[in-house]
C-alpha cells in the first residue's frame, strides 16, 4: 500500500483507528460478521484546512519531536482534536507506514480500543469540522461501498469509498479502511463498478 515519498525528507505522521462499542445508533446494517454496535472514530476535517480540506480522516496527524513515537503521536493528536481522554484507550498494535504522496507524509496506522469510551466532540474549529462515530457494519454494508474516480495530472486514479453518516470517505482513510477490512476477511462481496466523483 506505501506509495511513492521520499523517505529521507517526508515527515513523520500517524493516526488513530479506534474501535469502540456504541452506546447509541447501532448498524442498520446486519449481515456483517461484526457486532452491531462495533464502531470507529471519525473526524471531519475543517473545511479552511490547506491539506485536504473537509474530508473524512481519522484522528491524526505530525509526529513532533516531544512525542515518544507515533502512538504516542497519534493519541495526543486524538485528544486535541475530539476530547478524548487517552487513558481509556488500549492500543493493539500498528500497521505497516502508509506514504502519501501529494503532502510527503508517512503514516503510522494505530490500531486501539476504546476501554473506556469518554465524550468526544469538537476541540478546535480550525481543525475539524465534527467528530463522529460510524458503526463498522454499516462501512462493511455492499450498498455503501462505491469506487472513487479522480482526475489528476492526465491520469486517472480509482480508489475505494465508503457512504455512511451522510458523507462519504475516500481517499487515503478509505484506502486504510479497505485494506484493513480485506486482512481481517470482514469485506462482503460488493460492486466495484459504482463509481463516483468525490467533492473536493
Amino acid at each position: 500500500m506505501t506509495r511513492a515519498v521520499d523517505p529521507a525528507r517526508a515527515r513523520q505522521a500517524a493516526v488513530l483507528i479506534l474501535f469502540g462499542v456504541l452506546d447509541e445508533n447501532p448498524a442498520d446494517f446486519h449481515g456483517a460478521a461484526v457486532p452491531d454496535d462495533l464502531d470507529l472514530l471519525f473526524v471531519e476535517r475543517a473545511a479552511t484546512l490547506n491539506s485536504h480540506p473537509g474530508q473524512i480522516a481519522f484522528p491524526g496527524g505530525g509526529v513532533d519531536e516531544a512525542d515518544a513515537g507515533p502512538v504516542a503521536a497519534a493519541l495526543r493528536e486524538a485528544n486535541e482534536e475530539t476530547g478524548l481522554d487517552p487513558s481509556g484507550v488500549r492500543i493493539l498494535g500498528t500497521l505497516p507506514q502508509v506514504g502519501i504522496p501529494v503532502t510527503n507524509f508517512l503514516v503510522t496506522p494505530v490500531l486501539g480500543w476504546w476501554d473506556r469510551p469518554t465524550p468526544v466532540d469538537v476541540v478546535d474549529e480550525a481543525e475539524s469540522a465534527s467528530v463522529f462515530r460510524v458503526p463498522v457494519a454499516d462501512l462493511l454494508n455492499p450498498a455503501n461501498r462505491r469506487t472513487t474516480v479522480v482526475a489528476r495530472g492526465g491520469q486517472e486514479h480509482r480508489g475505494p469509498a465508503f457512504l455512511v453518516n451522510g458523507v462519504v470517505v475516500w481517499g487515503f482513510t478509505a484506502l486504510i479502511i479497505d485494506s484493513l477490512f480485506n486482512q481481517l476477511g470482514w469485506t462482503l462481496p460488493w460492486d466495484s463498478s459504482r463509481e463516483m466523483v468525490p467533492d473536493f
